[in-house]
């Protein structure tokens, strides 16, 4: 009996290891459509116009509120479909100055001026392609001497800090586990830093994970990648250097023949 029930509570763990990821996941889908769903339904404002009889088609308890999930994906769609236009609109003059306009307007707003512009200072922050913001993943000493913790490299470039502590200075955003997007930001001096090969989704599943799930590591004599234009110039280089010596060969056959 014993047995049984320890072959069984194996097999219960078993399957809850296989189990437990999908259910998360889909959890955290769904929870992440309804959430985003609470606001593009919105978009579908024109639809409370619908004559009585259509309208149990359109809400779940047949009169308003909740809508079928059907009409929350069109709504979505419409959503990806109107970001899409405005940024499309972003790329020419006039609608670089309604985005001006709207900046400006934003910034004028008492209260919701601070909110909008931290907001963008972030955005900024995370999606200009000149900068390392959370491209590298490293190692830094913390938070105490002899602890090391997993960061992500943001910013290499920090005058007054480097100059008031008389070394070179870039700031690391040292995330919590398992919740990544919370964290301490640390600055620390440039050759206390170190560089892992681990990228940078690798590091946040590692962090999640609890470090139970460590990338693989190719060491540090691997071969670095090369693009096909590398590989195209190495043949063709390999070719030139097979043919140079027939080309010497054949010159004292032909003056022996003279």
């Amino acid at each position: 009996m014993n047995k049984d029930f320890a072959r069984w509570q194996t097999y219960f763990y078993t399957g809850l290891v296989v189990v437990l990821p999908a259910f998360i996941a889909i959890a955290v889908v769904a929870w992440l459509f309804g959430t985003v769903s609470s606001f593009t339904d919105k978009l579908l404002f024109f639809l409370e116009w619908f004559p009585e009889p259509s309208k149990e088609w359109i809400y779940v308890n047949g009169e308003s509120g909740a809508m079928h999930w059907w009409w929350s994906v069109m709504a979505l769609i419409m959503a990806a479909f109107i970001i899409g236009l405005i940024g499309r609109m972003t790329r020419n003059f006039v609608g670089k100055k309604i985005l001006e306009f709207v900046d400006w307007t934003m910034l004028k707003v008492p209260l919701l001026n601070r909110i909008y512009s931290a907001v963008k200072q972030v955005n900024e922050a995370l999606t200009k392609k000149n900068q390392s913001s959370f491209k590298q993943v490293v190692l830094v000493e913390f938070p105490g001497p002899g602890m090391h913790s997993i960061g992500f490299l943001t910013g290499e470039s920090h005058d007054e800090i480097s100059a008031q502590l008389e070394s070179e200075i870039i700031s690391v955003f040292v995330s919590t586990t398992p919740n990544p997007t919370t964290g301490f930001l640390v600055f620390v001096p440039r050759e206390k830093v170190r560089r892992l090969q681990m990228s940078v989704a690798d590091g946040i599943k590692y962090i999640i994970s609890l470090g139970s799930v460590a990338p693989a590591y190719l060491g540090q004599s691997s071969a670095p990648t090369l693009t096909s234009n590398q590989v195209a110039e190495l043949v063709e280089q390999a070719v030139t250097d097979d043919q140079k010596p027939r080309r010497d060969e054949r010159e004292p056959v032909e003056a022996g023949s003279r």
